[in-house]
């Protein structure tokens, strides 16, 4: 080949390559601590093998799922906290296999940037891993790519792909065992989770607050950091009743809220009828309310409201089940029941 006359390159053209190498070898470390059974999480291979039977599975269906951040990312590029958008993403992806009875063995990335900046990169991938960890699947790889004059500055977008796997039979939810009178579980959330950002960009917009001010609802922490709390991966807590036969059905409060996603678990003629003073309504919800004006049914079909995730039990089984999640440090508690269409 001969040499450019005009000695253009990559990197002069707004790609670092080398970036992108110290990139990797800056999270070989993270993908490392997510190793588990039928893993290794080692980074480097075109693909990454996983291999059902050292993870336990005698007869498993896969079950794949994929989501983003959204617009939450916004808030980490104007502050600089970086730090928890990794486990919004994976929690995004793991807590919706979970609604299928499924668990997550597997986590891959994708990062898109208009300049790779190594530090903030590495912190989110930091995030991703610790998610992985909470959850118990392992980061077995991904893809960085430095998009110059498709996103501005240091804008960047994250997307997430995770494979999990459920024993035949035991998939969720179990309509034909769903009925009038099955109560309805909810967990705590750790806020608005991953959902209604823009919605929650627009009232703080309205409010006048800069992100570094004292946040009305946790004044010891700045409005940023508690708005940014990560999403509560619900795995660990949930799987085992899940595995031990006791759950119907299960939903991610995702977009869509307590009105929309609900029905995604519950079978055809029934319909979930919430006590809406069974929880106290979070003060992070009650001030973007009271702060955008925000209608009660508008409130509860964008955010989750203080329950991230629900499960569908028999009467007879509630007892057992909150006891089981209270003890794996869940804030469990009874928020209504299923009633005839």
């Amino acid at each position: 080949m001969s040499q450019g006359q005009n000695g253009l390159t990559y990197a002069g053209a707004g790609v670092d390559i080398d970036a992108g190498a110290a990139l990797v070898e800056a999270i070989k470390p993270l993908a490392k601590s997510t190793r588990r059974p039928g893993a290794d999480a080692a980074l480097g291979g075109f693909g990454a093998l996983f291999d059902l039977k050292a993870a336990g599975y005698a007869d498993p269906l896969i079950v794949s799922t994929t989501d983003g951040v959204g617009t939450k990312l916004k808030i980490a590029i104007d502050t600089g906290l970086h730090d928890g958008v990794g486990v919004d993403l994976v929690a995004m992806c793991v807590n919706d296999l979970l609604a299928q009875g499924a668990e997550p063995l597997l986590f891959l990335d994708y990062f898109a940037t208009g300049k790779l900046d190594v530090a903030s990169a590495t912190q989110v991938v930091a995030g991703i891993a610790e998610g992985c960890r909470q959850a118990g699947c392992a980061l077995v790889g991904g893809e960085t790519a430095e998009m110059p004059g498709l996103y501005a500055g240091g804008d960047y977008d994250l997307a997430g792909f995770c494979v999990g796997a459920v024993e035949r039979g035991k998939v969720l939810p179990d309509l034909a065992a769903e009925q009038p009178g099955d109560l309805i579980i909810g967990l705590g959330s750790s806020g608005p989770h991953s959902n209604g950002y823009s919605l929650v960009r627009k009232i703080v917009e309205r409010s006048g607050l800069a992100w570094d001010a004292p946040a009305p609802f946790a004044p010891d922490q700045t409005l940023a950091q508690a708005l940014m709390a990560p999403t509560r991966i619900y795995i660990k807590s949930v799987l085992p009743v899940i595995k031990a036969g006791l759950i119907k059905g299960c939903a991610h409060i995702t977009g869509g809220g307590l009105i929309e996603n609900p029905p995604r678990a519950i079978a055809e003629g029934l319909v979930p009828r919430f006590d809406w003073n069974a929880w106290d309504l979070p003060g992070v919800f009650d001030w973007l309310q009271r702060t955008g004006g925000v209608a009660d049914h508008e409130l509860r079909r964008t955010f989750n409201c203080g329950v991230g995730l629900i499960l569908i039990v028999s009467p007879a089984e509630a007892e057992p089940v909150l006891a089981a999640l209270l003890n794996a440090g869940e804030n469990a508690f009874v928020c209504g029941e299923l009633a005839a269409a």
